[in-house]
């Protein structure tokens, strides 16, 4: 079986993750907004980015942004001030398209673009992918170590979801495992119930769920001895974005929900946990964790080195 960092009380360290995209990129808002109208739309993507390197800077914390291609092709010199306040550049695609939507091929096209133009603006190579929405699944795996990156976090091991991808192997038990020789996925934290969890790693969960229940649900996690791993985007600590028409109750409730709570709540978490980025956490996880084989059961994967005693 997989062994995951519950069977190695101690490794209590958070990593810290933003997903770098724009109010109308947001996949609740896709009936209302349509691609090809993106262009015309207000961005305020990068004062909201800003923000958050504000929030960050203030408790000395440093986190990984997943950066839309899209977003860094209009705001090259933001991936730059990302880069250079010391927090990890990684990607989140071009287009924001869910994978499983994509050939193998325009997958490989989308990545490789993003990957391309965010190195070309930090002069970093780019390790980690985030799908959009989670929507990960197991043929974009070696498309990816193919690209060049060595490690993904675009697993949410959760009970169910409309949009969330699945890969072989992962569940709540396993947030971090070798998939491939050389290339690790970083699962999105949720608390855990059996083989799957309640999702906890941030988004609108973070929005709806009381603040003080959910940094009780952060220690649970860290006392286990699992590490633990949160997201949230720019347009999320800000209520003053554009109401959009046209969408259903579910779709409205999901994307508004708690805006106004959101930047607070935020900066509290930030101030009440040690941050790192996810890329430093896989190393230290590896460095923690040297050697023993494990084979994941019940999925197509073969048998995989995690970086466990």
């Amino acid at each position: 079986m997989v062994r995951a960092a519950s069977d190695h009380p101690g490794f209590a360290m958070a990593a810290m993750s933003i997903d770098v995209e724009d109010w109308f990129h947001v996949e609740n808002l896709k009936s209302a907004i349509p691609r090809g109208e993106w262009d015309g739309c207000e961005l305020r993507v990068e004062m909201n980015t800003m923000r958050i390197l504000e929030i960050l800077d203030g408790c000395a914390a440093r986190a990984t942004f997943f950066v839309l291609g899209w977003v860094a092709e209009r705001c090259p010199e933001l991936v730059r001030t990302i880069a250079a306040a010391g927090h990890e550049v990684a990607s989140h695609g071009y287009g924001h398209e869910l994978v499983y939507s994509l050939r193998p091929s325009e997958f490989r096209d989308d990545v490789l673009r993003s990957k391309h133009l965010l190195e070309d603006l930090t002069g970093k190579a780019v390790r980690g992918y985030r799908a959009p929405c989670f929507s990960i699944t197991d043929w974009a795996v070696p498309i990816l170590q193919e690209a060049g990156f060595t490690y993904d976090s675009s697993i949410v091991p959760t009970i169910a979801h409309d949009r969330y991808g699945r890969l072989n192997g992962m569940d709540a038990g396993t947030p971090i495992v070798r998939l491939r020789e050389d290339f690790y996925e970083a699962a999105v934290s949720c608390m855990r119930m059996g083989r799957r969890g309640i999702p906890w790693g941030g988004g609108g969960y973070f929005r709806l769920v009381p603040y003080r229940v959910w940094c009780w649900g952060v220690r649970a996690i860290l006392r286990s001895g699992s590490p633990y791993v949160f997201y949230l985007h720019p347009w999320e600590i800000d209520p003053g974005q554009p109401r959009v028409d046209g969408l259903n109750a579910v779709a409205r409730f999901r994307h508004r929900v708690n805006l106004d709570r959101c930047e607070e709540r935020f900066a509290s978490l930030v101030g009440a946990f040690a941050w790192m980025p996810l890329g430093e956490l896989i190393d230290r996880w590896n460095a923690a964790h040297a050697g023993v084989e494990a084979t994941v059961l019940d999925g197509e994967m073969p048998a995989v080195r995690v970086g466990v005693h």
